[in-house]
């Protein structure tokens, strides 16, 4: 999903390009590339906050499985997350 939005902005960038003058292509170029280092940020924090939830998601479905099996087999929680 990064590469197509990042071929995206690309692509606007370039077709933008096509009819200004140099030293708006520059400004335009340099705001493009601002653009895709604004994504690629975004993007990298989305998938560290992603991993973090999915690891907040296991660990409390571990904790429920074990309480579970605790009350089922008459043991400890410890008992049952040690199984």
């Amino acid at each position: 999903m990064r590469k197509i939005a990042l071929f995206a902005a690309a692509s606007a960038a370039a077709l933008t390009l096509a009819a200004c003058s140099e030293a708006t292509e520059d400004s335009a170029e340099a705001t493009a590339d601002e653009a895709v280092a604004d994504a690629e940020t975004n993007m990298e924090a989305i998938e560290a906050e992603t991993d973090e939830a999915i690891a907040d998601v296991t660990a409390e479905a571990d904790e429920a499985a074990a309480e579970v099996e605790a009350a089922a087999e008459n043991e400890t929680t410890a008992e049952a997350a040690a199984d």
